[in-house]
Formats: structure tokens, sequence, C-alpha cells
């Protein structure tokens, strides 16, 4: 797929409706559907063709009726000495037979006189009826399109966000939410009313600018001759000005993504900003961003003002020319007023839509940049999938092995992890030691598959983690995140998130075990109270607390806690401790571990440096073996007699 700015083989920038032809395509799922606007387009358009004709119609009529009421009144004043030669002028210029009689003129001047007035009000009558089918068809015309163009965006969105969630977490890392959520939302908005609007606009310019110059060619094909040259010229601007823009508003994107990443991270850490008086230098931040996508959209309008003159002075000496030649027609007899006035409602319905043209091609390179931007994200590999033939994992038992496991982000640069060895029985639990940046968290989240290995294999069982379905691996591990995220919504519907069938019953175990049911009590919605945006209105301790229940409730085989009790007081982090070692017990644990007794009680050390394990066993053998495990030991790991003293000054405090 090109991208916006591509550029020719000469260095000439091409307009790319790649993407916007694949949009289209979605609008083939509603079959007859997608049909109708066009259907209806179609009856419009005759519809208002059909008007110039009409009023010729009149025009004629009435000029008939004049003409013949005024050659009556001036034969009853001709001398009957120069009736005969009279006789033979006036049949000359109304272009009746020359043999005719004065009684025969006389009859076919009075039929002329009776016929204008029923020609008048057939041709008025046929007017308003054109009116009204235009009308309605234009209603429907509209209606349909816009229904067709919601149904299309409705669906690409679910696409995107589908394709979102499914992509694997090394897209995200090198992706902004902001810039996400723009092509979810303004992007796609941009596409649907090119679809909704632009498009058929477009082929309603084309239809109607073939029906007229048809028409006008049959009115009179000389003057026609005249307004044709005017076109070619102003498509070929509309094409020059339409493959400028689109990288331009391209550019405009990306810069709207830039400021609403800005926005969206300022709104997300507003209190580390209020912490840090931070709010003038973002606010600095937001008005360059600001500035910038005023800027680039300032540059287009710039391109545009400069276009939509150019294509009124063309279309203006087009005009003029067509004015002189067309009177001449007029003084030369070969034109009547009727035919003048057809032909110049016919040159409005030639150079409105011309006009018209100027904005569907805005809209079509923005439309034309959005739907790039919209097929990147469909277009994009996920690093993690379920690969053709994947298995479901068996209840897993919880032995998890490293087999000469090396990782690296992003499948370049220096390895994060290299050469990792290790095995686990089920039931045990495995502390992970190590400096900021040795690759405890990326052992993590190698398990339940955020990442696969660029060398070696991990397996659960002996099945490969490439060999089985993520859905069937994942459901089958708790996870307790260092950075706890909730969502809008109940206490219930957060705990209950990746078992949304939990009884009652089965939610209120999972916060008792967590030590959260105590707290949930206490609100007075209890368990239906709502959170807020990402749990706003609840302490760093209940909410983490209910997201180690919301990994309970799920009873998993395999557990995996990233400084799970990182944000609660020392009392209640001693609930959550012997909660924890209750529930650990015949599951197999990782533990990125903050504790002496956690790391006292684990069954398998691993002690990491720069990526590799440098020391593995349990407490006793480590204190001995190595200098590194000890150094982490007394310094980085908190005593736990302060949580036990914690807990006891709790339990004595009065009520």
């Amino acid at each position: 797929m090109k991208k916006p700015n591509e550029t020719g083989r000469r260095g000439r920038p091409k307009m790319d409706t790649s993407a916007l032809k694949r949009t289209a395509r979605y609008l083939t799922a509603y079959k007859g559907e997608a049909l109708l606007p066009y259907l209806f387009l179609i009856v419009a358009t005759v519809s208002q063709l059909a008007v110039p004709r009409l009023v010729r119609n009149i025009i004629d009529a009435v000029t008939s009726g004049v003409i013949a009421s005024t050659v009556i009144e001036q034969l009853t004043q001709i001398p009957e000495a120069f009736a005969s030669q009279a006789l033979s002028q006036i049949l000359g210029f109304l272009e009746l037979p020359a043999d005719w009689t004065m009684a025969q003129l006389n009859e076919h001047l009075a039929g002329m006189i009776a016929d204008a007035p029923r020609a008048l009000v057939t041709a008025a009558v046929a007017i308003v009826l054109f009116a009204a089918a235009r009308g309605v068809f234009a209603f429907l015309q509209a209606y349909w399109a816009e229904r067709n163009s919601q149904s299309v965006a409705y669906d690409l969105r679910n696409d995107i966000f589908a394709k979102i969630q499914r992509l694997s977490f090394s897209y995200h890392d090198q992706n902004q939410t902001g810039q996400l959520m723009i092509r979810a939302t303004d992007d796609v908005e941009k596409v649907r009313l090119f679809i909704g609007q632009g498009l058929l606009q477009l082929v309603g310019a084309f239809l109607l600018i073939t029906g007229t110059l048809v028409l006008l060619f049959t009115t009179n094909a000389k003057l026609a001759l005249v307004a044709v040259p005017i076109l070619p010229v102003v498509f070929a601007l509309f094409i020059v000005f339409g493959t400028i823009s689109q990288p331009l508003f391209g550019k405009v994107q990306m810069k709207l993504s830039a400021l609403n990443t800005v926005l969206q991270e300022n709104l997300a850490g507003i209190k580390v900003v209020k912490a840090f008086v931070r709010e003038r230098e973002q606010q600095v931040k937001f008005k360059a961003a600001a500035d910038n996508l005023m800027n680039q959209q300032i540059s287009i309008s710039r391109l545009f003002s400069f276009l939509f003159p150019l294509v009124f002075l063309i279309a203006n000496m087009g005009q003029a020319a067509i004015l002189y030649y067309g009177g001449q027609q007029i003084v030369a007899g070969t034109l009547s007023l009727g035919q003048w006035q057809e032909f110049s409602l016919y040159l409005i319905y030639l150079f409105f839509p011309v006009a018209q043209l100027g904005f569907v091609i805005t809209q079509m390179g923005q439309a034309a940049a959005s739907a790039s931007r919209l097929f990147e994200i469909l277009d994009a590999q996920s690093d993690v999938t379920d690969k053709d033939g994947a298995i479901t994992l068996p209840n897993a038992e919880g032995d998890v092995a490293f087999e000469n496991v090396t990782f690296r982000y992003y499948s370049s640069g220096e390895p994060v992890l290299k050469n990792i060895n290790f095995a686990t029985r089920p039931g045990e639990t495995v502390a992970l030691l190590g400096a900021t940046g040795s690759g405890k968290t990326t052992i993590i989240n190698l398990i339940p598959r955020f990442y696969d290995p660029s060398e070696g294999r991990i397996t659960i069982g002996g099945n490969d983690l490439r060999e089985v379905t993520l859905d069937s691996l994942r459901s089958q591990i708790g996870i307790v995140l260092q950075e706890t995220t909730l969502f809008s919504g109940t206490i219930r519907d957060n705990i209950a998130f990746g078992k949304p069938d939990a009884t009652m019953e089965q939610v209120t175990a999972a916060a008792k075990a967590a030590a959260a049911h105590d707290f949930i009590e206490s609100f007075p919605e209890g368990y239906n109270t709502l959170v807020g945006e990402r749990g706003s209105t609840l302490s760093g301790g209940q909410k983490q607390r209910i997201a180690i229940a919301r990994a309970l409730l799920l009873n998993p085989r395999i557990l995996i806690l990233d400084d799970s009790t990182s944000s609660v007081d020392l009392a209640t982090e001693a609930e959550i401790q012997r909660a924890l070692d209750r529930l650990m017990q015949g599951r197999t644990s990782f533990v990125i571990a903050q504790r002496i007794s956690t790391v006292r009680n684990a069954d398998q050390i691993l002690v990491l440096e720069k990526g590799e394990v440098v020391a593995r066993g349990r407490h006793a053998e480590l204190m001995e073996d190595s200098p590194l495990y000890a150094e982490i030991y007394n310094s980085q790991l908190v005593e736990d007699a302060a949580v036990e003293a914690g807990t006891s000054r709790a339990v004595k405090a009065p009520e």
C-alpha cells in the first residue's frame, strides 16, 4: 500500500486512491442497499435535467402568443395594396409554407394564441412535478447514502478496534495511544464523509455533466462547442491540486495525532502534572502542537484559496465567450429566447458540478490520506499470533520451562535476555530478583506470550507456547501487573473482568481472598460502586487488591505477581501476603520479589543481571554461594519485621 507522501518516478506526487477503493469495498457487504442512493441519484438528476427544456417551452409559448397577437394586430393595419407583399414576408419570418393564404395565416395565428396558455400551464405543472420528484429522490438519496456511510464507519471502527486488540505488545510499544485514537475516530469520520457525501457528489457531478453535454449539443451544437474546451482545463487543475493536497492532508492528520497524544498523556497524568507544578510547561507543549496543526491547515487553505478563484476565472471567461456567440445567434435569428434560456440553464448545470468537484477533490484528498492511515493499522502484522493448527492447551499443572531463551525487542539490538534456562515443578514459587533492567519483567511477559522469544522456546506441560492458542494459554494464567489498570464500571465488573459469568458468591470469595471485601462493603453501593475512570475514586491499595481479586477469580494454575503489593500499607500488605501464601499453594507462582519473606519461602530464586541468570537456588544456598544475592537481600528487599510491626499496631489500634 502506498503511503500518502509517495512520489512517482520523476518525483511528482501521485494521489493514492487504492486505500479509498478498499474502503469502498465495505459497501459491497450491503449489496442492494449500497446501490439505492445511486439509483435515486439518477432519477433526481433526470428530473433536474428536464426542467430547462420545460422552461424553454414556457418562454417559447409566451413568445409565440405575443408574436401572434402582434402580427394579427399589424395585419389589420396593412393597406390591401401591400397585403400580398406583407403576407410573403410574414410567412418567411414565421417559417410557414409560402403558398398559404391570408385566411390560413390568420387561422394559424389564432391557434398559436389559443395554445399559449395551455402550453404554459402544462409546462408549469410538469416543472412542479419534476421538482417534487427531484426533492423526494434527493431525500431518499441523501438518507440511504448517510445510512450506508454510517454502516461503513461502524464496520471500520469495529475492525480497527478488533485489530488493535489482536496486535501484539511490540506494536503498541512503537505506536502512541493518541495516534491510534485519532485513526479510530477522526480518520474514520473523514472516510465516512467521503463515502456518504463526496463519492455521491462525484458520481452526481459526472452524471450531471454528461447529461448536460448531451442536451447542450442537441440544443445548439455550435454554441456547445464553445463551452466544451473549458472542461479539460478545469479537470486538469483539480487533478493537479488534488495530487498536491493529499500529502498535505496526511500531514494534518499526523499533526492532529500529535496534538491528541499531548492531550491524552496530560489528562492521564494530570495528578503528576499538578504535583510537579508543570501546568505552564504542558500548556506550552500543547500550544506548540496546536500551532503546528494550525500552520499545516493554513497551508492547505492557502492552496485552495488559490484554486477556487482560478477555476471561477476560467469558468467566467468561458461564460463570456458563450454570451458573445449566443448573442450573435439571437441577433441573426437562429436562436430563440426559449432556446437561449434553456442553454443558459444547462450551462449552469455544467459549471455548478465543475465547481462542486473542487470541494469533492478536497474531501477525497482528506479521505485518501485517512484511509491510508486506517489500512496501516488493518494491514499491520502481529508478532504474536495463533499458528495454523494451534491446539488448546490442556489444563496446565504448572510445570514451566525456559529452554535457551534469548529475547530482543523489535528483533534487533542487544538482547534483553540471554540464554535463559530454568524449569519449575507444579506448585513451586519462583522469585525473580535483580536490579532495574535486569530482565525480571521481560521473563514474566514471555510466559503469557505477550512477546515471543527471539531464540529458544518456552513450554508449559511440555507444550511449546507457540503451538497452543493464545486464549487457552492466557485463560490459565492469573496476572497482577505492577501498574494497576481498572476499567470504568462497578467494582464487581472489574473483579469479574476475566470471567463475566462469575456468580456473586465467586466474586465475593475472590475479594475476601485478596483482603478487599471489607473496604468494598464499607461503600454505600458495595460491589456496585462505580470505580471512575482508571479507578480514580479508589486508593492505590484498593485498586491493587481489586486487581489481585480479578486474577484470583480465574483460579489459575499459574500466578504472575509483578510487585503486586507495592501500593498498599503495611497492615494491608500483611493481610494480602497471608492470603497469597495460601492461594499460591498448589499453584506455580512467579513473583518479582520485594519482601524478605517471599524470598525465604520461594522454592527457586533466580538472580538476574543484565539479562542473564547469574545465580539460582534457595535462600540458604544463595546466601553462601552468591555475593550478588546477598547484596540484593541485604540492601533491596524490605524487612518483614516492619510489616509485622505495622500489623500489630493495626490490630491494637482502637476501632
